[in-house]
């Protein structure tokens, strides 16, 4: 597709995945805008502590923390239905607020002590206009979702202090990632009452909180044909985005349709709301014992199930073209990739490989394979953890990006929309 024919759909598609990224700058804020959005589209929000009622023909949404559930059920829902699933994750690499978060530091400047959090490219974090995000909680457990806007910056050293910084920068990961937010004295300085003051609670009432930087420039689109889309957070929301957009488009037919999108991701998804811990599992065993499974039902209903992994991959870099296999290139507005990795660092096996060049063909999308350089290894995804703990048939999938774990990440304009696409072909099969 040539970038002077970028399709109306694909436009609309990356003006909703903007206003998506915009909504959740932590992964707080991406579990209440998919609730927000589910219900908008008709299901019923449901809570964990509460007895559920689930029916056939019913649609439904559960949060854990920064991860969230949407489920449909076909109306001839019974015991033995398997599931089509397919999930992302809502978190993203960067920074979190350390206890005794604030600091003075030489010159009277205000800083914020964070730890790092997953790998991001701490250089792409410098010199830009920065928030944070996240929740807090009070002594009596009330959840607050508070951001800032652009509060905070990390300051690159001048090069006049250092000739050689064009040679190889090197940040030490305490001294030099520490962001500044004001100027004063020392006693005027408390970052938990200014969020506390943005959340409407005092900042004695704080109990704890979990709260991350992210960067505040909005998504555009730009390039000769404003092909091309840049923005914050794209590893993991645009995976994210586009499940949910086909998820709340499909009508289940043979399956009960879900998307279930994770926390903790770039950290290893070892939690309690990420993707090795019990969540997924917990609504699907909810799900099969309201329509009366027993063990074996719940079984022939997984043999039968799909669940598809969704993350961003590396498209081919122009000026580091050695660093991909000599002969898959997934090029930027190829349509969405399909992951295979020989160490099942991604588990796509024959059968999701076929399961999803079909939803691709059905859906008229384009698509293209990723397998990494011998000499590159790849990372991982939720995939082979989902695979591993449900032994549910998963296939990984992905779009291409540039820059990924940058603090602002690039694809083409039409990848996602394509993605979606796909993905809403594989919920209607």
């Amino acid at each position: 597709m040539t970038a002077d024919r970028v399709p109306a759909e694909a436009r609309a598609h990356i003006e909703d995945l903007a206003a998506f990224v915009t909504a959740s700058p932590s992964s707080y804020h991406a579990a209440a805008e998919i609730a927000r959005r589910a219900e908008g589209a008709g299901y019923t929000r449901i809570d964990e502590v509460d007895a559920w009622d689930i029916a056939p023909g019913g649609r439904y949404v559960v949060v854990r923390d920064g991860s969230a559930v949407a489920f449909a059920l076909p109306e001839a829902a019974a015991a033995t239905t398997p599931f089509t699933i397919i999930g992302a994750h809502t978190d993203s690499p960067g920074f979190k607020l350390k206890p005794k978060p604030t600091t003075l530091g030489p010159g009277g400047w205000w800083q914020l002590g964070v730890e790092i959090y997953g790998g991001p490219l701490l250089n792409s974090w410098l010199d830009r206009e920065l928030e944070l995000a996240g929740r807090l909680v009070t002594l009596e457990g009330e959840e607050h979702l508070v951001r800032t806007g652009s509060l905070l910056r990390i300051p690159q050293l001048a090069i006049h202090l250092d000739r050689g910084v064009n040679n190889g920068l090197e940040l030490d990961k305490q001294r030099h990632t520490q962001p500044v937010w004001g100027l004063g004295d020392a006693e005027s300085a408390d970052i938990l009452h200014a969020l506390a003051a943005r959340a409407g609670v005092e900042a004695s009432q704080i109990g704890g909180y979990d709260i991350v930087v992210a960067d505040t420039q909005e998504p555009r689109t730009f390039g000769h044909a404003q092909e091309l889309f840049a923005s914050g957070r794209l590893d993991n929301l645009l995976s994210a985005h586009a499940a949910l957009v086909a998820q709340l488009q499909t009508e289940p037919r043979e399956a009960i349709t879900m998307y279930a999108a994770f926390d903790h991701e770039e950290i290893g998804s070892a939690s309690r709301s990420g993707a090795a811990g019990p969540f997924l599992e917990d609504v699907l065993l909810r799900i099969s014992a309201a329509l009366g499974a027993g063990a074996d039902e719940r079984a022939q209903a997984f043999a039968a199930s799909l669940h598809v992994s969704s993350d961003v991959g590396h498209a081919v870099h122009p000026n580091y073209p050695d660093r991909h296999d000599p002969a898959n290139h997934p090029v930027a507005g190829g349509g969405p990739i399909l992951k295979i990795n020989a160490s099942q660092r991604y588990a796509t096996d024959a059968h999701g490989a076929a399961a999803w060049n079909a939803a691709c063909e059905a859906a008229g999308v384009p698509m293209q394979e990723f397998v990494s350089n011998n000499a590159v290894p790849c990372g991982s995804t939720i995939g082979p953890i989902t695979a591993t703990r449900l032994g549910i048939r998963t296939v990984d999938v992905g779009v291409p990006i540039l820059s990924m774990h940058s603090a602002r990440e690039l694809t083409a304009v039409v990848d996602p929309w394509y993605l979606s696409r796909a993905m809403r072909a594989v919920l209607e099969r």
